[in-house]
């Protein structure tokens, strides 16, 4: 009889291509949004969910988690797979959007939950650099890579926002996991002279 998590595994077929090259299945997250776009046809239900598939190379390698922290998130109760966030609101598309941009809230989770600061995240598919920001405000360093010259061009426009402090300090004060994670450690971002010409 298959687990549970073996059980939804074998439904996503980006999972599968993931186990036969070699990769463990951690967690398949749902992220529950709390504020779904309207069904406008009214002739099913409302398509409120996306999946995040957390997967690790290299058996033999203990993969981060930060237990503790996450469980501090949710309450002091330990964090499910099961993730209720809201979808992406205006503010987040300030400087332009990209037709699939994730909300920052759900970057900042993933991120926190499985880096620690000062750590390198790649994305290969970068498109308005979601990823890069979230980790920008966490501390961590961002290397993306991006086909498209617009959506490169929106990625810097975005990341020069943060530059204005005040900007920076809104965007920290509406995404509840990073606030709560500051109170709890300062982050800084990571020093030294090699960092200078980063992007991000």
């Amino acid at each position: 009889m298959n687990s549970p998590q073996t059980h939804s595994v074998k439904h996503y077929p980006i999972a599968n291509v993931l186990t036969e090259l070699g990769y463990k299945i951690l967690n398949v997250i749902t992220w529950a949004k709390t504020n779904p776009p309207p069904n406008i046809s009214c002739r099913f239900f409302t398509y409120s969910t996306e999946f995040i598939i957390w997967a690790r190379k290299c058996p033999k390698v203990p993969h981060k988690y930060n237990y503790e922290l996450m469980k501090a998130i949710n309450d002091g109760k330990q964090m499910t797979d099961v993730w209720r966030l809201p979808a992406i609101a205006r503010w987040e598309k300030s400087c332009g959007k990209h037709p699939t941009q994730k909300p920052l809230a759900l970057l900042i989770r993933i991120i926190l939950a499985s880096t620690d600061e000062h750590d390198w995240i790649l994305d290969p598919f970068a498109g308005s650099s979601t990823t890069g920001i979230a980790a920008n405000l966490c501390g961590r360093r961002f290397l993306g890579v991006e086909q498209e010259l617009k959506f490169v061009s929106l990625s810097k426009t975005r990341r020069e926002e943060l530059d204005n402090l005040v900007v920076k300090d809104n965007y920290i004060a509406r995404l509840s996991d990073l606030s709560f994670q500051l109170m709890s450690n300062t982050v800084n971002e990571p020093e030294g002279e090699y960092l200078s010409e980063l992007p991000f």
